[in-house]
């Protein structure tokens, strides 16, 4: 989904791109019995190992969805590696959960369906993954770039391994679980990410249409947070990879 930004990000600075465990080509461990293989600290420990082996141990994060909020859980566990933090269409999960109503049931529905205890949502899923790919993608895009068909075949080849498939619900259990007991965690001690904090999303999308003053929010969350609204739907590298670049490299610089 990078592959229109990070071009323009290497041009100015060292870009390093991996996917998430239990996504894309990544390794699938099993969840356990708590989904905490999927939790987003534990996802942020694989970030940091990553960039530890290549030799980095100070680095600015920049995150869409799932990745923005492995991003927060980075910034927060390993303050002393995280110089920037660039979060992209999301608001933190404790405020997503503990704020929930009909109206983020209704758009968020898949938060909840793939948390459902396995092997529902994975046999359902596992039916017409192609279909659940494509229908997904292509609802919550508002406007803006086209998805490449290239990029949207991807998604679509690695959502057909049934070991993806239920990675990622494991993702979605983890964070009606352990992630939202980190967080709750996380704000009972008052920590706060210290990092500058960029908050970039889509104004079509449900962030920018249900939640108002997304930069308040952060503001809870983060000591420094600056950001704004794109001309756009859920995936803003994808859909303004124009204006996307420029934020992110004036929030770099």
């Amino acid at each position: 989904m990078w592959h229109h930004v990070a071009p323009r990000l290497a041009e100015h600075h060292t870009v390093v791109l991996t996917d998430l465990r239990g996504y894309g080509d990544s390794g699938k461990p099993s969840g356990g019995a708590n989904h905490e293989a999927y939790a987003k600290r534990a996802m942020a420990w694989d970030q940091v190992l990553v960039m530890r082996e290549l030799g980095f141990t100070e680095f600015a994060v920049a995150g869409h969805d799932r990745g923005g909020r492995v991003g927060h859980r980075m910034a927060l566990d390993y303050p002393h590696y995280v110089t920037k933090l660039a979060v992209l269409d999301i608001i933190p999960t404790k405020h997503a959960f503990r704020t929930a109503d009909m109206a983020f049931g209704l758009g968020y529905w898949h938060w909840f369906f793939l948390a459902q205890p396995e092997p529902l949502p994975e046999h359902l899923l596992g039916a017409d993954p192609d279909g659940w790919i494509r229908g997904r993608l292509n609802a919550l895009r508002r406007g803006g770039t086209q998805f490449d068909p290239k990029a949207m075949d991807e998604y679509v080849r690695c959502f057909r391994d049934p070991a993806t498939i239920h990675a990622t619900c494991e993702d979605y259990r983890a964070a009606a679980g352990a992630d939202l007991a980190d967080d709750d965690a996380s704000a009972a001690r008052g920590e706060k990410v210290t990092a500058p904090l960029l908050a970039l999303w889509g104004e079509h999308g449900f962030v920018g249409r249900h939640y108002g003053d997304v930069l308040a929010i952060w503001r809870e969350y983060a000591t420094t947070v600056d950001g704004r609204a794109l001309p756009c739907g859920h995936y803003v590298p994808e859909e303004a990879p124009e204006q996307t670049s420029a934020a992110l490299l004036e929030f770099l610089s």
